[in-house]
């Protein structure tokens, strides 16, 4: 029913490191030749646990929007901007809450999971509690269809999923909707309007999921239907309501493999990252110094890859003739600590230049970086405005 779109946010939090760049950003960079994409910034999501520095935002909003552009994300391809910037983010949370149940928030796994990790502050808030409903705003707003998440974000989008069926349960009533429908029907023209009641029928009344597949597709591809016909035509497939906002689907992406400077998770707080902006001396600096497996103190003594952090640096930027260079090496004492992490440092140098060359462009310009987030903004807004216009018709708050 709705076209395909993908929509993907990342909260502010500075300087992107590594574990972003193989996490998140080059899957964007491949997204964005394969759909039409949202990205943007959730710098409300920020507020909900760093409300009490707040003057921290607005610097690492510009430095990961700077970094966005580094990576390769391309305005021309997709769309970027800030989430403050559309307020329709706002009036959407505010309209959901209203019927969304509240045990449906409490039961998110990870809000109990975040509550004990950041046991440091003060996370009693309504903001923090309500952070996946506003999740779901930001996905339904634009009536994403698409959504690229890891296997722990999964019941976010579930929970996206209900909060829409239950509002379309609630609002989809039509006034005269049928009749709506019928009339959108006949813009079919008269054979394909034959073909589609027939196929609703066969779905209804005999439960052929194929029949149903059959009438979306062919919807999917009529070219002269209005957006809200098509709304009706497609809610009255299922049943007698008008279909408002889109179901979102997981996007699963795989799990990042990158590992930080000591061998665990790449993380700013356990200070073990490589930015995307590195120097080729501090990324020297950095991998030199990592740790290696402890039973080599001699250079002589063997050792065993599988213990050592650079290791795993190895299995993701090196080809096979050069993992088993380092296993040979390494067991046979045949090559030093030094001598290994070199492939590396030159692998890392190699794949951030591009990288930190771009960043200089942006950052030695600063109203290029805000005109793209201005035109982004804009274009967002738009998608957003035509949704909610729907949903205060549907809602019965149209006074206009």
């Amino acid at each position: 029913m709705f076209p395909e779109r993908v929509l993907s946010g990342m909260r502010p939090t500075g300087l992107l490191h590594l574990g972003h760049y193989h996490g998140v950003l080059k899957n964007w960079v491949k997204l964005q030749t394969e759909y039409p994409c949202l990205f943007f910034v959730a710098d409300w999501h920020a507020l909900t646990t760093h409300y009490e520095t707040p003057q921290i935002i607005e610097e690492n909003v510009w430095d990961m929007v700077i970094d966005w552009l580094a990576a390769g994300i391309d305005p021309s391809q997709a769309t970027l901007f800030i989430q403050s910037r559309v307020p329709e983010h706002a009036e959407l949370h505010l309209l959901l809450s209203m019927s969304t149940p509240l045990g449906w928030l409490e039961r998110v796994p990870t809000y109990k999971d975040q509550q004990e990790k950041l046991n440091d502050k003060d996370l009693a808030t309504y903001g923090f509690l309500g952070y996946p409903l506003l999740q779901s705003a930001d996905i339904l707003i634009y009536r994403a269809t698409q959504v690229p998440v890891g296997e722990d974000q999964v019941p976010h989008i579930e929970l996206t999923r209900e909060i829409a069926r239950r509002f379309n349960n609630l609002y989809g009533k039509e006034p005269g909707f049928e009749e709506k429908a019928l009339e959108a029907a006949k813009k079919l023209g008269s054979k394909r309007a034959k073909l589609y009641l027939d196929l609703r029928n066969r779905y209804q009344e005999q439960g052929e999921d194929t029949a149903l597949e059959q009438a979306k597709a062919m919807l999917g591809d009529s070219q002269n239907l209005s957006l809200a016909d098509r709304e009706r035509l497609f809610g009255y497939l299922e049943g007698g309501r008008k279909l408002i906002l889109a179901e979102p689907k997981a996007m699963l992406t795989e799990a990042s493999r990158m590992p930080g400077l000591d061998g665990q998770k790449m993380s700013k707080s356990y200070q073990n990252t490589i930015s995307l902006r590195e120097t080729p001396e501090n990324i020297s600096l950095k991998i030199r110094k990592m740790p290696t497996d402890p039973q080599r103190v001699r250079r002589t003594d063997p050792g065993d890859p599988e213990k050592c952090p650079v290791w795993q640096l190895h299995e993701i930027y090196s080809d096979e003739r050069q993992k088993n260079w380092v296993q040979e090496g390494c067991k046979s004492a045949g090559i030093g600590c030094l001598e290994c992490k070199e492939p590396i440092i030159d692998a890392v140098v190699r794949e951030l230049t591009p990288m930190r060359e771009r960043a200089a462009y942006y950052s030695e310009d600063p109203s290029m970086v805000r005109n793209i987030i201005a035109d982004g903004c804009e274009r967002a807004r738009e998608l957003a405005q035509e949704t909610m216009r729907e949903v205060r018709e549907s809602m019965g708050l149209d006074y206009s």
